[in-house]
C-alpha cells in the first residue's frame, strides 16, 4: 500500500516553508502528501507580507474530505493561527485519527521573525493539540512560549521536553537549530521518560527558511514509512542536515532562502 502523509498547515506562497515544504519533503521521502490548508499567507524570503485565515467550518470539511477517502498514515500539523482553527482541527483529530501517529509543530514565528500566531491562540494550542500529539517540535523560543517562561539556551532543552511532556504530548524532540555552539542538537524525551540527545554539525548557510516544518514533515514521512519514532526522528534529522548542506545550490529570493528539499534528486 502507498504511504500517505497529511499536512495540517498554512500556506508559503514564496514555496519554501508551510504545506509547500511538506509536500516537498513528503515527496522526496517517497511518501504521497495530502494537504489540509489552515490559512494563506503572502511571503517571500525576506518575511511575511500578510495572512489570510481560513475559515474552521472549512477547514473541517478538508479533514472529512481527506479522511473519508484517503488511508493516511501519518498527520503533521503546522502552522494554525487561531482558537476556532486550533478547535476544528482537534475534533477532526478526535473523529479521524485515532491510532494515527500526529506530529504537532507548534510554528509561532516564522524565520523571518515574522509572528504566524495570535497571543490568545497559544493557550488553545497549548490545552487542545499537544494531548492529542505523539510528538511535538518546538524550538528552544517555541518551547519557552507553551511553558510561560522567557527563554532557554541548550542546556535547558531537556528539562524543558521533561516539564512539556508532563502537559500531555506522549514524546517532544525540542530543537537546538536557535542554539549558537558548533553543534545543532536536538533533546527527544518519550512518555517513558527516555531522553536522547541528537547532534549535528551546525551548518552555517542563510538558507534556513522552512527548516521547521521539513523536519516534522520528515518525521511523519518517516512514521508513515512503518518507523519508529526514534528511528523517524533520526532519520528526519539526517535528511535536514542534508538539505541545509545543499541549501546554497539552490539561488531562490533576495532573502533567507529555502532548504535543498530535492538535494538528492537534482544531484
Amino acid at each position: 500500500m502507498t504511504a500517505i502523509a497529511l499536512t495540517i498547515a498554512g500556506s508559503d506562497s514564496g514555496g519554501g516553508a508551510g504545506i509547500q515544504a511538506d509536500l516537498k519533503t513528503f515527496s522526496a521521502l517517497g511518501v504521497y502528501g495530502a494537504s489540509v490548508i489552515t490559512a494563506l499567507t503572502a511571503q517571500n524570503t525576506k518575511g511575511v507580507q500578510a495572512i489570510h485565515d481560513v475559515p474552521a467550518a472549512f477547514v473541517t470539511a478538508q479533514l472529512d474530505s481527506v479522511f473519508s477517502d484517503l488511508t493516511v498514515g501519518a498527520v503533521k500539523i503546522g502552522m494554525l493561527s487561531r482558537p476556532d482553527v486550533i478547535e476544528a482541527v482537534a475534533a477532526g483529530l478526535a473523529r479521524h485519527a485515532r491510532g494515527i501517529p500526529v506530529v504537532l509543530d507548534p510554528v509561532m514565528v516564522a524565520t523571518s521573525g515574522d509572528r504566524l500566531i495570535a497571543g490568545e491562540a497559544v493557550a488553545f494550542l497549548r490545552d487542545r493539540l499537544l494531548p492529542l500529539a505523539d510528538l511535538i517540535t518546538p524550538n528552544l523560543p517555541e518551547a519557552a512560549v507553551l511553558l510561560g517562561e522567557d527563554g532557554a539556551d541548550e542546556a535547558g532543552a531537556e528539562d524543558q521536553a521533561r516539564r512539556l511532556l508532563a502537559l500531555g504530548a506522549r514524546a517532544v524532540l525540542v530543537k537546538g537549530g536557535h542554539g549558537t555552539g558548533p553543534d545543532s542538537v536536538d533533546h527527544l524525551v518519550t512518555a517513558g521518560g527516555e531522553a536522547r540527545r541528537l547532534a549535528a554539525k551546525r551548518v552555517a548557510t542563510r538558507n534556513t527558511h522552512g527548516t521547521g516544518c521539513t523536519l516534522s514533515a520528515a518525521i511523519a514521512a518517516h512514521l508513515a514509512l512503518g518507523r519508529s519514532m526514534g528511528e523517524a526522528v533520526a532519520g528526519a534529522k539526517d535528511y535536514l542536515t542534508a538539505a541545509l548542506k545543499a541549501a546554497d545550490g539552490l539561488s531562490i529570493g533576495s532573502g533567507q532562502g529555502p532548504v535543498h528539499h530535492f538535494h538528492a534528486a537534482w544531484g
